[in-house]
């Protein structure tokens, strides 16, 4: 029986300060963690046993947040990986999870819109060792690249400077046991890890078959605050028609796709979709503009916000600048102050970024 890993080590160096309290895997999305869609991919694949390889120090947060799988229909592991020394370790410390079957491996903060199972059948039917899932990319040297002739994979490189190919290798993979073997006769790289890369060229150069699985659809990498408002404004795009299950007065205005969640109060308010509103929110005044999550127990008053993710408990108020292309983390507060002296007042934790018109 086929199983998966999901690894979700990673630190999120690039989305700091977000994770210094949240693991990049659970930082939301339409109002759901990014790996929630990564899970739901999978079960559609057929898969249903995962492991999440995580970090000593997120562990505790997976566990509330995903639990033992069933809200997923899934049986839900966790192997700790205790240090990051890369991709290809990651799998091996998931070593007796996976138990001699084959398997799944997805990189956790990846998000793809893309049907798995033709993927995983077509691994299943072939019989081949291994197979990659690939996409064209406009700069390949920011990824792992494939060379492929005749449908089979005959070279990887890591984000090499004179690209072969322009087929990324985007973070889903499909192995049988044969590739501990190639962990196994691995070393390092300079950047001190064990890469994935390496031990699926190990597997080609050793005469093992590595199909190739092309696919054009949309994925981004998560790892950027751009490439997460970039996923919010495509899961958004999703939305059909309009979801009211909280209250809107009579001097509102509702247009496009918005979902407002129980408990949630919309006074005197535009809200312009795709939207969604979590629960127990309250929006006065305001204007809520395409491409926006608001989180649950969120407040705003007397702002305007688009393209923008707002995360639970934030209180935004009387700000009089449209607030655009913004994450503000849980229990962030942006107001214009009414004291005098009038003055921008800050307090910005590690590489946080303001910009004030």
């Amino acid at each position: 029986m086929l199983k998966a890993i999901v690894l979700c080590a990673g630190k999120g160096t690039r989305l700091r300060p977000l994770t210094h309290t949240t693991a990049k895997h659970l930082i939301p999305v339409a109002n759901r963690p990014v790996i929630s869609y990564t899970l739901e991919t999978i079960r559609s694949a057929g898969i249903s046993d995962v492991a999440l390889v995580v970090s000593p120090t997120n562990r505790d947060e997976f566990e509330r947040v995903i639990g033992d799988g069933s809200k997923f229909g899934m049986r839900i592991s966790y192997v700790v990986q205790e240090e990051p020394k890369g991709l290809a370790h990651a799998v091996w410390v998931a070593k007796d999870f996976l138990d001699g079957e084959d398997f799944l491996m997805y990189l956790g903060d990846n998000l793809i819109m893309e049907d798995l199972k033709p993927f995983v059948d077509d691994f299943k039917e072939e019989g081949v060792d291994a197979s990659i899932l690939l996409t064209p990319v406009e700069d390949p040297r920011r990824f792992g690249v494939a060379v492929v002739e005749g449908g089979e994979v005959i070279r990887v490189v890591e984000k090499p400077k004179v690209p072969p190919s322009n087929l990324a290798i985007i973070g889903v993979y499909m192995f049988k046991p044969v590739i501990f073997e190639g962990i196994e006769n691995i070393k390092p790289s300079w950047r001190g890890e064990l890469e994935i890369t390496d031990a699926i060229e190990y597997l080609i150069e050793s005469g093992y078959r590595v199909k190739a699985h092309v696919v054009y659809g949309w994925w981004k990498d998560t790892g950027k605050p751009e490439d997460l408002l970039e996923a919010n404004r495509k899961v958004l795009e999703t939305l059909k028609g309009t979801s009211i299950k909280g209250n809107v007065d009579d001097k509102s205005i509702l247009q496009g796709s918005v979902d407002i969640d129980e408990g949630s109060i919309i006074v005197n308010s535009v809200v312009r979709g795709p939207v969604v509103i979590g629960k127990n929110s309250v929006i006065k005044n305001s204007y809520i503009g395409p491409y926006t999550s608001i989180g649950d127990g969120v407040s705003v008053d007397g702002c305007e916000i688009e393209n923008s993710i707002v995360m639970e408990e934030s209180v935004v108020m009387n700000i009089s600048e449209r607030i655009d292309s913004s994450i503000l983390g849980k229990k962030s507060r942006v107001v214009k102050s009414s004291e005098k002296p009038r003055s921008v007042k800050l307090i910005i934790g590690d590489l946080s970024s303001v910009e004030i018109p």
